[in-house]
């Protein structure tokens, strides 16, 4: 097919095998996909309206087994700057995120040789009990693999229990690019492609509102960036009748300060401004059956992140009281509820705060007060 037929297909919101994909992403003009997205943007989200949440990333340990090639957060067991948070640790996180606004903890950590389905249901029990209140958008299919294989159970048994013990969505961390030959070069400890797909699929069978991610610019090629939407869009096909699956796919770029694929030389951060702004749209044409898609301003920055506003993103992600992680590796972007609410509204959009279920929520006091002392530009 040639460019424009495609495009008209995508529109047409009828799915794009990999090959029409990568097709589009290398032959079409910048301004003509994110047209197109922008429009199915507006179909699956017709207000005007820009997302955006308040909550805490914190990390239960830093000691991993999987040995990531992209990660410097992690600690092999034994090192001297190991730890495994504690819960007075927590109740001081956490009480500080409710001060702030927030009510949802991003809980995530390494691959603990020693923390099983035990540790993890009685933390979620104790959290959810010290606060009743808490959200629970916590571990990621990687680490429910991690435990499955630590007990001898199924990922559906694993599932079972966190959600029995308190977890209230599952993270769609750890996707990285979903390929066997390339998770071999980046994450090799790290469940393969299929096993994140199946958690997933066996996720939404349980009815746990799930995300969907890709790390990508390292070592991929760019037809198997878009072989990685369509196993997403899959596993979204097949969600049951009633299930919300996949809410929302966030794509972010590799950041390389100091890691070891760069040390390797094997890859380093070149994606430009550009090339994100064409992985959005590429997002929203690709995957026609997710409903949000995010915009990684943590990774791309305040202006690039703007522009995907207007190329198929419908969301500003979170401001991140606390982020470890992808920081390690070289992003130091920050917002505060302030700044992220007047970077939406300069891109020609209304700031709306949301709950990890997309639902719309009032601002805290504190926050609709600045937001009142604010000469505020509202779009219609």
């Amino acid at each position: 097919m040639k460019i424009k037929e495609l495009l008209i297909k995508a529109l047409h919101r009828e799915f794009l095998t990999a090959q029409e994909g990568l097709a589009l992403f290398e032959g079409a003009a910048t301004p003509d996909l994110m047209t197109v997205a922008n429009s199915l943007r507006f179909n699956s989200v017709p207000a005007k309206d820009v997302t955006w949440i308040i909550d805490r990333n914190s990390n239960t340990t830093n000691v991993c087994v999987a040995n990531c090639k992209f990660c410097n957060f992690y600690r092999p067991p034994g090192h001297a700057e190991s730890y495994i948070t504690s819960i007075e640790e927590y109740r001081v996180k956490i009480e500080e995120m409710f001060e702030f606004g927030g009510e949802q903890l991003l809980l995530q950590g390494g691959h603990h040789p020693e923390l099983g389905l035990d540790y993890y249901t009685r933390l979620f029990r104790e959290l959810k009990s010290l606060y009743p209140r808490l959200k629970l958008h916590a571990l990621g299919p990687p680490e429910v693999a991690h435990i499955a294989k630590l007990e001898g159970l199924s990922h559906t048994e694993v599932l079972k229990a966190l959600i029995q013990a308190g977890l209230d969505s599952l993270p769609g961390a750890g996707a990285e690019i979903l390929n066997d030959r390339v998770r071999r070069l980046v994450s090799k400890g790290k469940c393969g492609a299929a096993e994140w797909l199946d958690i997933m699929r066996a996720a939404h069978r349980l009815g746990l509102t799930t995300s969907a991610t890709m790390m990508f610019g390292h070592v991929e090629t760019n037809l198997e960036r878009m072989e990685h939407l369509v196993s997403i869009r899959q596993v979204q096909s097949e969600k049951p009748e009633g299930a919300v699956g996949f809410l929302a796919f966030i794509p972010w770029p590799f950041q390389d300060e100091n890691t070891m694929l760069r040390r390797l030389k094997r890859a380093y951060n070149s994606c430009t401004g550009d090339e994100y702004i064409r992985m959005i749209a590429l997002s929203r044409m690709m995957l026609p059956n997710i409903v949000h898609i995010q915009a990684s301003w943590l990774t791309v920055g305040k202006t690039t992140a703007q522009i995907c506003l207007h190329a198929g993103a419908d969301d500003f992600g979170s401001i991140m009281i606390e982020e470890n992680v992808v920081s390690a590796a070289g992003a130091q972007q920050r917002f505060t509820a302030r700044g992220i609410q007047q970077a939406i509204r300069e891109a020609g959009f209304r700031p709306q705060l949301r709950n990890q279920q997309y639902e719309y929520i009032e601002l805290p006091p504190s926050i609709r007060q600045q937001t009142l002392d604010e000469s505020m530009m509202i779009v219609d």
